[in-house]
């Protein structure tokens, strides 16, 4: 085998491997969520949601590092949901120049059925796990995958 080719045979893997973690990529894996309340609007736009991370309409990608609640308060009632770890907590600069929190790097992501038809996220940014949707910085509502 020349050379050339040689190269071509090794390069052509690792770029596939990139292309797989690219946020485009996440995108096609994962559930589309259609934005919208206001602030989902005008500062996430859509979304895609799957166990491994969210990524943002301007292709902003936060991976999770582990799943570490399926239950959550929101307005004092137990729901189910899940609530998130980040990876590398981080609060990314969305639509319009806004931040996913705008208080502090994003540590813990929760998401839920908020009503019929529709989902919730909130965001975190303390150490601990939270327990409940007071302890959040921010939250969004989307329309739920068709």
């Amino acid at each position: 085998m020349s050379p050339r080719i040689q190269n071509l045979f090794y390069a052509l893997p690792l770029a596939a491997l990139a292309l797989t973690a690219s946020p485009a990529a996440a995108q096609e894996e994962s559930d589309h969520y259609a934005a919208v309340s206001n602030t989902a609007m005008s500062i996430t736009g859509d979304i895609w949601l799957d166990d491994a991370g969210i990524t943002f309409e301007n292709d902003e990608y936060l991976e999770f590092s582990d799943l570490v609640a399926d239950k959550f308060r929101v307005d004092g009632r137990m729901v189910p949901g899940s609530v998130y770890r980040i990876a590398e907590p981080a609060d990314p600069v969305l639509l319009n120049g806004n931040k996913l929190c705008g208080s502090g790097k994003v540590t813990y992501l929760a998401n839920w059925a908020s009503s019929k038809g529709m989902s919730a996220i909130a965001v975190f940014t303390g150490k601990a796990a939270p327990k409940s949707s007071a302890e959040m910085c921010a939250s969004y509502t989307y329309e739920d995958p068709q």
